[in-house]
């Protein structure tokens, strides 16, 4: 049994083990934990008036320009929500990839809770372009119609690939040519600006982004994320809703300081890039490994494989890790902050052992 330091509290798994299913998988950032315990004790103002949340400010304004606000949240989902219903009105409708997050992983979030129509369009990679939105960028002053009003578009996508600046300025130009706001999930947003090697504000403010979900969960957060709000012109009502979609922390310093720690020095950059860089290490340790099929280009934290279905099924009592397309026998590994490069190698070792059951 673990030592309990004088708690009632045990450590009930094994912080060895180590899967490839989520970045979601991996505890807390070491300096994240530090200053989580760094704001402990006393009493600060809750909901959001306490000195951590208003310094954040700041280091958000740092990164995204000086009208970036960010107002932070729970959770990724709470985060789209929160965003979505601040872009659209009540008749309004987001147009999306199909695979986007907001609608295959959020239970029908947007829908339920906001009311808001998705409108989704078929994409190969994962990724968004004007001509793809087009495809549902009509009906406007038809009454029988959801009227398209915000595209949504993931940075880092589900399938593991990049917009670049340049993508992301055709679609912001494209929408709002079309009176239409752009909304950018961001979970993965450190993964992709470490991928291109550019500021986060490059892929964000820079190109016409009005509202981000930034992403903190996925790279050494315990929990949170962060609305960020970089067109103030572009939102409306914003703290009420966040009220009213459940997403406003009492405790709130304990979200904030863990953005302050993330994005006050490098240290998103360094999880990002590291988790990066774990996955090409993956992905080169598996290419050449006979009978596995790498599907997807490597360009953020993200593999994308195909095995012999019997090989996932043993493999999967080894490692933890997703089997993406059931049709297709396609796998994704995901890296983190905290994967090594033993991990790695090991995984991939496992891979090999079993193709060679095959």
């Amino acid at each position: 049994m673990a030592d309990t330091a004088g708690t009632d509290a045990v450590r009930r798994h094994d912080p060895a083990v180590r899967g490839f299913a989520s970045d979601n998988h991996a505890g807390i950032h070491p300096e994240v934990l530090a200053a989580l315990t760094l704001a402990n004790g006393g009493h600060q103002i809750a909901y959001g008036g306490d000195e951590y949340t208003a310094h954040l400010q700041d280091i958000f304004a740092g990164h995204f320009g000086e009208r970036a606000t960010a107002y932070p949240v729970f959770n990724g989902s709470g985060a789209n929500v929160v965003a979505l219903q601040a872009l659209l009105p009540r008749w309004g409708a987001v147009i999306a990839a199909e695979s986007a997050h907001i609608n295959v992983d959020e239970c029908g979030a947007p829908e339920k809770l906001a009311g808001i129509k998705i409108h989704t369009v078929a994409t190969p990679d994962g990724k968004l372009t004007p001509e793809l939105i087009d495809r549902q960028a009509y009906g406007w002053g038809d009454e029988h119609r959801a009227q398209p009003s915000a595209v949504s578009v993931t940075q880092s996508t589900e399938s593991g690939t990049v917009y670049t600046a340049d993508e992301l300025r055709a679609i912001c130009e494209h929408a709002h040519e079309r009176d239409m706001l752009v909304h950018v999930d961001g979970a993965r947003l450190a993964n992709a600006a470490a991928s291109l090697g550019v500021p986060l504000r490059a892929i964000t403010t820079d190109v016409g982004v009005d509202v981000l979900s930034f992403g903190g969960t996925k790279n050494g957060l315990l929990l949170g994320e962060c609305v960020v709000v970089l067109d103030p012109e572009a939102v409306r009502d914003i703290r009420y809703l966040r009220k009213m979609s459940l997403q406003l922390a009492s405790k709130m310093r304990f979200v904030s300081v863990q953005f302050e720690a993330l994005l006050g020095g490098d240290l998103w950059l360094r999880s990002a890039a590291h988790a990066n860089a774990m996955a090409e290490r993956l992905a080169a340790a598996v290419a050449g490994i006979d009978g596995v099929r790498l599907v997807r280009p490597v360009q953020a934290n993200a593999v994308f494989a195909i095995l012999p279905r019997e090989v996932t099924e043993r493999l999967q009592k080894r490692y933890r890790f997703y089997l993406w397309d059931e049709r297709t026998g396609e796998v994704r590994w995901m890296c983190a902050f905290d994967t090594t490069p033993d991990d790695v190698d090991n995984f991939a070792e496992a891979i090999a052992d079993e193709m060679s059951r095959v």
